[in-house]
């Protein structure tokens, strides 16, 4: 049964998104009770709400079984003290299914994925979303947007779906982001910089609030301090922030994004808090380089064990 509505969920989307890794043992098996010390130490720090199966946590890595799985165990680990994100997507029947099982769960909103389909026609999209928004059963519905490719006039078309409630915008054009919160600014929407606390900055600058993160899973409390210099607008403060966690962001993004979550599990792995390997197709280990600027930064940030 979810815990968060209406405005109470509404609100909480306009903080920080934080996407949770999915724990794995040595045999490559999926390892939930990992998951407690990392959500643990977001809710401690403050963070919005907490993301199962978003794309930190390897989810088109999982299988149909595993993200279900955890979903479940993810709202065990939260236990209501924060809203639960379910991301849904891949294949209409498999996102349908999967919003069934997160409703199920408890979850308190849907992220549905963007359809990474290379034959993704503009109506087609807003027909997969009219059918996961069926399958949810009024379970509120966040769009989560990589790319503007299928058009303004469908992105509106998808806003104005009656179960759409907010937009995570992961895309570096903060222009395009502008215009389509004007289309739609009727609506009321939660509009969510989805290109972590980097791009948080010029993403608010233009009206969108909150900011996904997947530094939380290793430090939540410096996502949360940039969060409040950005809604105090203290924007010299929010860049001497980011500017210290930057060295964390361009590791993550080596190799066509392809170290994003190794870094991730390494770092928990340095601080004694072990989740296991990251899947192919992502780097899995970090090279002997990425190693030692990662263990550099672990250091000045006193979180080895």
């Amino acid at each position: 049964m979810s815990h968060f509505h209406g405005a109470a969920l509404r609100a909480a989307l306009h903080g920080i998104s934080g996407i949770l890794i999915t724990p794995f043992d040595a045999d490559d098996t999926l390892a939930p009770s990992r998951l407690n010390v990392v959500v643990d130490r977001a809710i401690d720090a403050g963070v919005h709400v907490l993301v199962a199966n978003g794309n930190t946590s390897e989810f088109y890595g999982l299988q149909a079984h595993e993200a279900e799985q955890m979903v479940h165990a993810a709202a065990e680990c939260i236990g209501g003290r924060a809203p639960l994100l379910a991301g849904v997507g891949r294949s209409v029947h498999e996102a349908c299914a999967l919003a069934r099982a997160s409703r199920k769960a408890g979850a308190d909103a849907l992220m549905v994925h963007q359809p990474p389909d290379p034959f993704v026609a503009p109506r087609g999209v807003v027909a997969y979303l009219r059918q996961i928004a069926d399958a949810a059963d009024g379970l509120p519905l966040v769009l989560y947007l990589r790319n503007e490719a299928i058009g303004l006039a469908a992105i509106e078309e998808l806003c104005r779906i009656p179960q759409i409630v907010g937009v995570k915008w992961a895309s570096p054009t903060p222009l395009v982001l502008a215009e389509a919160m004007r289309r739609t600014a009727d609506l009321g929407l939660a509009w969510v910089g989805g290109l972590a606390e980097v791009w948080a900055p010029p993403l608010y600058a233009v009206g969108a609030r909150g900011f996904t993160s997947g530094l939380i899973n290793v430090r939540p409390e410096r996502s949360v301090a940039i969060y409040q210099a950005l809604e105090a607008a203290d924007y010299p403060q929010a860049m001497r922030l980011i500017e210290e966690m930057l060295p964390f962001e361009e590791l993550r993004a080596q190799e066509n994004n392809g170290t994003n979550v190794t870094v991730v599990k390494t770092a928990l792995q340095m601080m004694g808090n072990d989740c296991g390997a990251a899947r192919a197709p992502s780097a899995w280990p970090l090279s002997d380089s990425q190693q030692r600027q990662l263990h550099a930064l672990m250091a000045g940030w006193n979180l080895l064990r």
